[in-house]
């Protein structure tokens, strides 16, 4: 079976934990799921609920971060989500069921609309989260999604480790308000859907 090995990393949020299997979990965009009803749609989220100490599956480009439910020990949790993984990365299984499973947003989210005399400012928004913000929000086993902006405001929605950690919605006023309000001064405020 060698071969296949699968890091793991600490993320800002003490109950979740990053695996790096070293090939990419998804071709584009990224997948949070929160509850098993939203895991069925994938055959390795729900092997991890399965545990059932897990409350929270990531998808990232070349990662899956895994939240322990409040009270898990992750010493106890982490062999049995390396065996999940490992099983699933060996045999290269699908990871979403039937054809069109593969989309990044559901598509029940609300979607702000963004007014097109917005174009610009909302091409250099998307550019800027691209580029600056996604990266590093990575490295911490997340992810934010861009979702509209709207007379000076502008709606990101954080995933994965994100989502959870105390520190998120500070990063989020704070770190990413300034940045975009610096280079996009049509920008008065950045929150959090």
């Amino acid at each position: 079976m060698g071969g296949m090995l699968i890091e793991t990393e600490a993320t800002p949020n003490p109950a979740t934990l990053k695996f790096i299997p070293g090939r990419a979990v998804m071709d584009n965009g990224t997948r949070d799921f929160a509850t098993p009803e939203e895991a069925e749609a994938s055959p390795l989220a729900t092997a991890l609920f399965d545990l059932g100490d897990v409350t929270g599956v990531f998808f990232g480009r070349d990662f899956v971060s895994v939240t322990a439910a409040p009270g898990v020990e992750w010493h106890g949790l982490k062999p049995d989500v390396l065996a999940i993984l490992l099983d699933h990365f060996t045999a290269q299984m699908p990871l979403f069921r039937g054809p069109s499973a593969d989309f990044s947003v559901p598509a029940a989210e609300e979607e702000i609309v963004d007014n097109p005399a917005d174009a610009d400012i909302v091409a250099q928004i998307r550019d800027l989260i691209d580029t600056r913000v996604r990266p590093a929000v990575a490295n911490d086993g997340g992810d934010i999604v861009y979702r509209g902006f709207d007379q000076g405001k502008v709606y990101l929605k954080m995933q994965g480790a994100c989502s959870g950690c105390p520190s998120s919605t500070a990063t989020l006023k704070n770190g990413i308000e300034q940045l975009l309000k610096y280079y996009v001064p049509e920008v008065t405020e950045v929150r959090a859907v």
